[in-house]
């Protein structure tokens, strides 16, 4: 059976660009069950409250959902479990010194299959203020609004 090419999102947390700054981005394996990974096939995985943090020189991702599977029997996983994520040692002691600096944090930002093999994208983050979310807010429609007036002006409408 030929393997999978590309890469196959299965879930995305667009919450987390808007709550944090994403300073660095890293591709991580995770160390899954047979179940998890069937689950994860079927488009199944939520990242909502998902987290990830260094303990004793290993990253480990927190309170990600993967539902159990279907036609899974005995065998099946908890929805919540603590999974290992696979990176490289100088990746790990990277993460390590910057999430030491006061106000980082490893928030997940995607769950794909890249080539077959299940990857989350964790990012390095710094939490936003209340008034950087609304000054995001401000730009975003102002983009849109002169986008919206060039678009007119490009078919020819005045203002």
């Amino acid at each position: 059976m030929p393997r999978e090419k590309g890469r196959k999102v299965v879930a995305s947390n667009r919450k987390a660009y808007h709550d944090y700054t994403i300073l660095d981005t890293f591709e991580a394996g995770m160390q899954l069950t047979g179940t998890e990974v069937k689950s994860l096939r079927a488009g199944r995985a939520n990242l909502v409250d998902a987290f990830a943090e260094v303990r004793q020189g290993e990253v480990f991702l927190l309170n990600m959902h993967i539902p159990e599977y279907a036609q899974g029997t005995w065998t099946n996983h908890e929805p919540r479990r603590t999974r290992k994520l696979l990176l490289k040692r100088p990746e790990i002691d990277r993460l390590q010194g910057k999430v030491r600096e006061t106000g980082n944090t490893l928030v997940p930002l995607a769950v794909y299959f890249s080539d077959g093999w299940a990857k989350v994208e964790i990012g390095l983050a710094k939490g936003k203020r209340t008034y950087d979310k609304r000054q995001d807010l401000a730009k975003r429609d102002a983009d849109r609004e002169i986008a919206r007036a060039a678009g007119r002006r490009g078919k020819g409408y005045s203002e």
